[in-house]
């Protein structure tokens, strides 16, 4: 198999029954999915040893492809597996981010929808530092996310990205790291690339699931592992104001877990002890599970 542009850390990928090391070119000008944007994926962590929730990452693949006409072709365990045999190819020193995928090779009527039937998987592993707990900045996006109705938000869609994209530029253009993004009715949705929280008078509120967003896997562990530990949680239509309004703004995310937000538009904030709380909350947690 040829590999394409060379990757830019180290990369294991599992296609076809075999694992291949680097970027290999898995689609083809004609595939659906290059040019009709049938691609579905999702995100685990590798980090010191361990990998929470990669069940639930590998179980929402298979529920964003077949949310988006295609066919699951593997089962959870079999992803589970596949992604500890990838991990022993990795020294162990650097974080690695885990991605199943799947992808529709032809359409169906017309071409339009996805052919379940040609539904491909590909599993990538590569490695992914995490950014520093110190925090970022986040500036309102005039761009908002879709409902259901006009996307696939039941979905974690390749096809919806550009839309983020779109944010975190127009963001780091206003001297901003990334974007406070609302839904069509004006409510706090997330980040550019992360879910929101935000903290007042000791209670914890979090934008209510409301099928704009993705409700992540680590958000809903968070929330659970706060409440645990004897917080509120809440989850709540919140506009802007209340985060200019906020004793304390974090985010939450596969990618790096738990980071504060610094500051919402002009509003500077310090990095707030619930974040620090629930980042080693979720550290102790996640040492807690089973390795491999």
């Amino acid at each position: 198999m040829t590999l394409a542009r060379a990757a830019t850390s180290t990369t294991w990928t599992y296609i076809d029954g075999d694992w291949y090391e680097g970027n290999p070119a898995i689609i083809g000008p004609r595939s659906h999915a290059m040019w009709l944007g049938s691609t579905v994926f999702d995100g685990g962590r590798w980090f010191e040893g361990v990998s929470p929730d990669l069940d639930l990452h590998a179980a929402r693949v298979n529920n964003s492809a077949n949310n988006l006409g295609m066919k699951a072709t593997m089962r959870t365990e079999e992803i589970i597996g596949l992604t500890w045999d990838g991990l022993k190819k990795f020294d162990g020193k650097t974080a690695v981010y885990i991605r199943p995928m799947y992808w529709a090779e032809d359409g169906g009527y017309m071409g339009v929808p996805a052919d379940p039937e040609t539904t491909r998987f590909c599993l990538c592993l590569y490695e992914s530092p995490m950014i520093p707990s110190s925090g970022f900045s986040v500036g309102v996006s005039s761009f908002r996310r879709p409902s259901l109705e006009t996307a696939v938000t039941n979905a974690k869609a390749g096809s919806l990205y550009p839309n983020n994209g779109r944010m975190i530029m127009e963001a780091k253009a206003r001297g901003f790291d990334n974007a406070l993004v609302l839904d069509m009715l004006g409510n706090v949705a997330e980040t550019g690339s992360s879910n929101i929280f935000m903290v007042k008078d000791g209670e914890v509120f979090t934008p209510a699931a409301n099928g704009t967003f993705l409700a992540g896997i680590t958000r809903a562990r968070s929330m659970q592992l706060l409440e645990d530990a004897g917080y509120k949680v809440r989850e709540k239509s919140l506009k802007v104001q209340d985060f200019m309004d906020a004793d304390e703004v974090f985010s939450t995310g596969n990618h790096s877990k738990v980071v504060p937000v610094t500051k919402v538009e002009d509003r500077e904030l310090q990095a707030g002890p619930v974040a620090k709380r629930l980042r080693d909350l979720y550290w102790d947690w996640a040492h807690s599970t089973p390795k491999g």
